[in-house]
């Protein structure tokens, strides 16, 4: 890409962006920067997209954010196309059904549910010859002064950017660099969540299935995927402290193995695949919370900035808007970090603040009872209602008017 080639109608040259993370928040970040005027390039450590992955979904004004995207159809195109879900006894008796109709497509089971790889895949092919993409290589240094980051990569190369983004989720390596040791950001709200796919032997149709041992606070999930041939099973288990290594894998394996042991329903069946799954995942259940999302001339979005958890189905929504709004914000600001940033975090925090307690509540939901533990709130009064408006709704999105936009006539808002 020619940098005069990207110029604001401004006349000013178009800023160099690095994005870190090629999954959901980066290349949707690398959209709207694009489409504002910025030279783009995201970096990603693993050698590829990495495919699979946990079912995210798009509620509220998160549907709005693809609208204005253009990738409404694309993105509906590729989802699980889950009708709904049953809650389950040991027996597979049905207990309560819910509907992906529900509240407007924005209950239990959104209308929009996609797997997190095909949601990710989706965003590239949109991006991909616009935006430089380099895969296999990461940041190993980087050093701000008052014009812009100079970045050393794992690779060797050398370049240099205006501004720098962490897309790079929960265990952000960018934090680390810039902010400080990701314990000190990192909340464990005592759960830890496993997934991985599996043959369909079960007779799963469009309906998600749940079993959740009231004894033991453990759930086993089996859900249905784009492929009719395969599922996705997940697994739910308290877990006060944590102690595997994200990235050891067989570690991982045998923790699941130990603490799903006689949970029962279709555990055992589920588990036999455990060995010849090609994307298994485990990590802790856990939020990010920060005073800041920036420093000079570096910020962070999505999981890297904020995360809410899996307990708030609203990871992806918070991603989706949280580049709209930081693309938006930097543009009308001039592109200057110190402005651009501070509206950022200031459209964005009640509604994360939102997630993040959905998040907490959710997890509070699973715990085994003690004889010292709190009674929980009240589900049923006001305050409940008007905290899950605020986690779906909780933002209007800017028009940014005057804002250049290289696709200004695709798409447009969804009715909120």
């Amino acid at each position: 890409m020619d940098l005069d080639d990207d110029a604001l109608t401004t006349g000013m040259p178009a800023p160099r962006v690095l994005v870190a993370g090629a999954s959901i928040a980066g290349p949707a970040l690398a959209h709207w920067l694009h489409r504002r005027g910025a030279q783009v390039t995201v970096v990603e450590r693993s050698p590829e997209l990495r495919p699979g992955g946990q079912a995210v979904d798009a509620r509220g004004v998160a549907k709005e954010a693809i609208a204005r995207m253009g990738l409404d159809s694309a993105i509906r195109a590729a989802c699980t196309d889950t009708a709904g879900a049953h809650s389950v006894d040991a027996d597979g008796q049905v207990l309560q059904t819910f509907s992906a109709e529900d509240d407007g497509g924005d209950g239990f089971i959104a209308d929009i549910e996609i797997l997190r790889g095909d949601l990710a895949q989706v965003l590239y092919d949109d991006t991909s010859e616009d935006v430089e993409y380099i895969f296999g290589d990461r940041i190993a240094e980087l050093t701000q002064d008052a014009d812009g980051v100079d970045v050393v990569f794992a690779s060797g190369d050398q370049r240099r950017f205006e501004l720098v983004i962490g897309a790079d989720g929960l265990h952000s390596p960018l934090r680390a660099m810039v902010f400080g040791p990701n314990e000190e950001f990192l909340r464990h709200l005592g759960q830890v969540l496993a997934f991985y796919s599996v043959p369909n032997e079960f007779g799963l149709d469009r309906h998600l299935l749940e079993y959740q041992d009231q004894q033991s606070g453990r759930s086993a999930m089996l859900r249905p995927i784009h492929d009719a041939e395969r599922a996705m099973a997940m697994f739910y288990f308290g877990s006060a402290e944590y102690d595997v290594d994200y990235r050891d894998v067989a570690a991982q394996k045998a923790l699941l193995r130990d603490r799903v042991a006689g949970l029962g329903w279709l555990t055992t069946d589920i588990i036999a695949h455990l060995d010849d799954t090609p994307d298994f995942y485990l990590d802790q259940v856990a939020q990010v919370v920060m005073d800041r999302w920036s420093k000079g001339r570096v910020a962070l979005l999505g999981d890297a900035a904020f995360s809410s958890s899996p307990m708030s189905g609203q990871g992806t929504g918070l991603a989706l808007v949280g580049a709209y709004v930081l693309a938006g914000e930097l543009a009308a600001a001039g592109w200057d970090p110190d402005t651009g940033f501070a509206g950022y975090e200031a459209k964005m925090r009640s509604y994360v603040e939102a997630n993040q307690e959905m998040g907490r509540l959710n997890a509070r939901t699973r715990e085994v009872p003690g004889p010292d533990s709190e009674p929980l709130p009240d589900f049923t009064g006001d305050w409940f209602m008007e905290l899950i408006g605020r986690a779906i709704n909780g933002i209007e999105l800017s028009d940014y008017d005057g804002v250049p936009d290289s696709r200004a006539t695709t798409g447009s808002p969804a009715p909120r």
